[in-house]
Order: C-alpha cells, then sequence, then structure tokens
C-alpha cells in the first residue's frame, strides 16, 4: 500500500501547480457530430451548446464542435446519431429514444466517465457537463483521502521525497497531505466552472481550507460519537472522507450558485457524509 500511497503524493503534488491546472482546463478540444440530417445535427449543437449560454461561451464551444461525414479517429468525442455506426471514441446520441430528461443524463455520464483526462476542459467548455465532473472530481478526491488516511505511518515514508516542502517535522502529517489534495481539488473546482484558477485568485476559499483542516476534525469526532463506525482505521478514513466530500459539495454550490452552505445545511451534509464514509473506508481498508 505504501508504494501506491507515494504515487498518490506525487500527484497531489503535482495537482497543486495552478497554471498546470489553467493549462488542462483550457486546451482545444475536438467534438465530431455524425448525423443523417439537419434536425439531428441542430439537436446535438444545441445539447453541447445550448442557445441559452452567453454569446463568448457558445462561440468559444462551437468553435470546437464539427459536422461530419465519418469518424475521425483523432477527434476526442463523436456524438452518433443511431443508425450511423459508433466507433470506439463515439457515443450514442438518440433525442427521441425514451425520456429526453433521462437520456440526456445518461449521455452526459458515459461521456465524463470515459474520458477524465480531458474533464476540465470538457466541463469548462461545455457547461452541460460541468455537474457531472465536479461530482466526479469530488467523489474521487474524497477516496483519495480515505485512502491516504487508511496510512497510519505516513510521515515515515515521506521524508524520502525531499523536494515536498511540506515534508518537514511534525507537519509531515496526513492532515497536511489531506488539506493540500482539498486545495488541489479547490483549484479543479474553479476549472470546472471557468472562474479564475490560482491561489490569489482562490484566496477566500483556500484560506478556508487551510483554517478548517483540524477544525473540521472536531465536528467530525462529535458525529463519530452518534454514528457507529467501528474500530480502527475506519473511523480515520471515514472522517477524512467526509471532511473532503463537504469541502468539495460546498465549492460546487459556491461555483454554481453563488451561495454558501448554511450552518444546518452543513451539519446535514457532515451527516450524509460520514455515513457514506464509513462504507468507502470498509471498502478500501486493505
Amino acid at each position: 500500500m505504501s508504494l501506491n500511497v507515494l504515487k498518490d503524493i506525487r500527484k497531489i503534488y503535482a495537482g497543486l501547480n495552478a497554471h498546470e491546472v489553467r493549462e488542462a482546463a483550457a486546451q482545444e478540444l475536438t467534438i465530431g457530430l455524425l448525423a443523417n440530417s439537419e434536425n439531428v445535427y441542430r439537436d446535438m449543437e444545441e445539447f453541447l451548446v445550448p442557445p441559452q449560454l452567453n454569446s463568448a461561451v457558445r462561440e468559444r464551444a462551437l468553435r470546437m464542435v464539427y459536422r461530419l461525414d465519418q469518424p475521425q479517429k483523432d477527434f476526442d468525442i463523436l456524438l452518433c446519431e443511431p443508425g450511423v455506426g459508433l466507433p470506439r471514441n463515439g457515443f450514442l446520441f438518440d433525442p427521441v429514444g425514451g425520456d429526453p430528461g433521462g437520456s440526456d443524463v445518461a449521455l452526459v455520464d458515459s461521456i465524463v466517465s470515459e474520458n477524465q483526462p480531458i474533464e476540465l476542459a470538457l466541463a469548462r467548455t461545455f457547461p452541460v457537463f460541468r455537474e457531472a465532473v465536479a461530482r466526479r472530481l469530488v467523489t474521487r478526491i474524497a477516496r483519495e483521502n480515505a485512502m491516504l488516511a487508511l496510512v497510519t505511518a505516513l510521515p515515515n515514508v515521506v521524508p524520502n521525497f525531499i523536494e515536498l516542502p511540506w515534508a518537514v517535522g511534525e507537519f509531515a502529517t496526513d492532515t497536511a497531505f489531506l488539506t493540500m489534495n482539498q486545495i488541489r481539488m479547490a483549484l479543479m473546482m474553479a476549472a470546472v466552472y471557468d472562474h479564475p484558477i490560482g491561489y490569489s485568485e482562490q484566496k477566500a476559499s483556500i484560506a478556508a481550507i487551510a483554517a478548517g483542516a483540524f477544525g473540521w476534525r472536531a465536528v467530525a469526532r462529535e458525529l463519530v460519537g452518534k454514528i457507529p463506525l467501528g474500530g480502527g482505521l475506519i473511523p480515520k478514513a471515514a472522517i477524512a472522507y467526509a471532511g473532503t466530500w463537504v469541502v468539495g459539495t460546498g465549492l460546487d454550490r459556491l461555483y454554481r450558485t453563488g451561495m454558501n452552505f448554511s450552518r444546518r445545511e452543513r451539519r446535514a451534509a457532515w451527516t450524509h457524509a460520514i455515513s457514506q464514509g464509513k462504507e468507502v473506508a470498509s471498502e478500501l481498508r486493505p
């Protein structure tokens, strides 16, 4: 397990480079459309770039969408009408197949789940993917933090990697790495919602994460007393998951609506996340 955690730590530290997050979000995509009629082409374009988007967002997104008459292997994603064939990088677009709303949700989830390397650019460019990408980011990073919390001898592992500025003295703790991962998540969430990315640009949310790095444990301890979690490492990992999940869902709401959780909503989120974290910790425990 130690080797896997070391890889996670390297990934976390690399993800703290705001410039790299900006570049990942700004990369140009190629989205191809394969259809048999003008109406279906138009439906595909409106799925990706709804007419209610502002003109600047629409213009940027439409530059990356191409109507094709045959599959292109070098395109990132192809939307294909039923009957035209489904290549390796293709996804079935069927606006009349069952409930349109349900079909759209399934299509969005399918595209996002199979395109993690371009998820930031996908969400930033095409708002239809933002909530799905944000949800996957929060869940994935919360699980990473649960796994990190399962390693009890983290300070004995880290000092070999002297390039990590956090691997110094008593601050080389699991709390430091959990917080680093949450800050990485904050950078990525800003990218998802096309907000300014960087430490100065996000100083309020990053300061809140840093300030809460120890405070959220006190809240979690109170909840742990009310929710049976079992012994050993399970409570530690469940709390790490829950703390990260609550931070992530709070950032998601802030960027989507401009509003923070109320005190009551935050506590409700904690209760839900602790219970969910117990299940994840039990699954991940070696």
